[in-house]
């Protein structure tokens, strides 16, 4: 016999078994993990004691790479689009983004159905004319951004929303979440059903003094909790001259839902709900008041709302009257309390101390230090928005307090709340 020849009927064994074998080889490489799929491939030949160190080796290598995977940042800033130029926060937002405030944001598009004020603030900030557009949703479909920033009335955040989230693209809207408990049992439900999240924007989440008094009850200092206060305002919108675009829908009460008691009071409420983990009060009790009805003839401007907890009880002064701008807080515990002072510092005392002791407060995390960089961190995944300030769930509550105090106000009693979790 020659060298290298075999057989006929052998050499079709052979080649039948080796299709049989390469075919079952596949398959199984194609239901192994990815790691094993590497060790059948390129050592399949090796002996048994050096299949085993290889297949060790890549296992280790594959699971610390998907690790890394999971908790990589997506590179490149975060594609925002703007909803709305009506509120006049998105004023402060634009000028913070061209100062170049934010780390890795970019404005890829803004949209609004009012020409002239699209045009007001193309001109300021110098935008190119394809950032603009006149519909939300054509500019979604275009430009694709992966969030929106919603800048418009209170009145129009369950639109905008329900809009964004039909295209799959998450949304923080700034304070309150909406006006009433229908649009936010709505909201809820839409943003469940298009697994998007829906955020809201406070000024004060980013304070670190109200961390650090967080921070004091949560680690039982203060004792239970037994009473908070929450003061937030300023002397009114047409005396510190807002743009007439946003007094025009602050003053209407089908666009804010009410006064001060919803433009300030949605604070006071983020906060308490914040400092109770989520529990809503059993009842609400609210008052407001009609100072300057020459200035705001169709909406309060001052309110007081009472939230009674089973072993505590919270006092939310909402105000367009205050001589200055405000926004602190006071926690009291069964053995001490805290006191915020501006954004930065606290006041403290505890059980056994003699006196009150003032300190600044440490920065936020970098995640958490901004609107942007908070937004950030949620679409990349660092950050689950459950319990916290900006978070839907903590936002449901926040909306039950105050659609009860408006109640509250209209028929003058105290209401009862049901539980909103179903």
């Amino acid at each position: 016999m020659v060298r290298g020849k075999q057989p006929k009927g052998q050499t079709d064994g052979r080649k039948a078994w080796f299709k049989r074998t390469l075919r079952g080889t596949l398959l199984s490489v194609g239901r192994q993990p990815l790691y094993n799929r590497f060790a059948i491939v390129f050592c399949w030949r090796l002996p048994m004691p050096f299949r085993v160190l290889f297949r060790v080796f890549l296992l280790a290598l594959f699971t610390a790479g998907s690790l890394s995977a999971q908790l990589a940042v997506v590179p490149g800033p975060v594609r925002v689009a703007v909803v709305g130029l009506e509120h006049g926060h998105v004023d402060g937002f634009l000028e913070a983004l061209k100062q170049n405030y934010f780390n890795e944001v970019q404005l890829v598009a803004v949209s609004d159905p009012d020409s002239a004020l699209l045009a007001k603030y193309q001109k300021k900030f110098g935008w190119p004319d394809y950032l603009i557009f006149h519909s939300e949703a054509e500019m979604i479909d275009k430009i694709k951004p992966q969030a929106i920033l919603v800048y418009t009335p209170v009145g129009g955040h369950r639109a905008a929303i329900e809009i964004a989230a039909e295209r799959g693209v998450s949304v923080m809207v700034e304070k309150p979440l909406t006006i009433s408990m229908d649009d936010a049992r709505a909201i809820r439900a839409t943003a469940e059903a298009h697994h998007i999240q829906v955020l809201v924007n406070y000024e004060t989440t980013w304070y670190p003094s109200n961390r650090a008094a967080y921070d004091e009850a949560q680690r039982g200092s203060l004792g239970p909790l037994r009473r908070i206060v929450v003061h937030d305002g300023h002397q009114g919108p047409a005396e510190i001259g807002v743009q007439p675009e946003f007094l025009k829908w602050l003053t209407d009460p089908a666009q804010n839902g009410a006064g001060a008691m919803y433009d300030f009071g949605c604070y006071g409420a983020d906060l308490v709900t914040w400092l109770m983990h989520g529990e809503a009060p059993l009842t609400v009790t609210a008052v407001a008041n009609h100072d300057k009805p020459d200035k705001y003839p169709r909406v309060d401007d001052d309110a007081t709302i009472v939230l009674q907890y089973p072993q505590a009880q919270a006092v939310i002064q909402a105000s367009w009257n205050w001589p200055f701008g405000r926004k602190d807080m006071e926690v009291y515990g069964a053995t001490g309390y805290a006191i915020t002072v501006a954004s930065d510092h606290l006041r403290t005392r505890h059980e056994h101390e003699s006196q009150e002791q003032t300190q600044s407060v440490s920065s936020l995390p970098d995640a958490e230090k901004d609107s942007i960089s908070y937004l950030r961190a949620v679409l990349n995944g660092k950050i689950t928005p459950r319990g916290d300030l900006s978070s839907l769930d903590t936002n449901m509550v926040v909306m039950q307090i105050l659609d009860a105090a408006r109640e509250s106000v209209r028929t003058g009693k105290t209401i009862h709340l049901t539980n909103i979790a179903q």
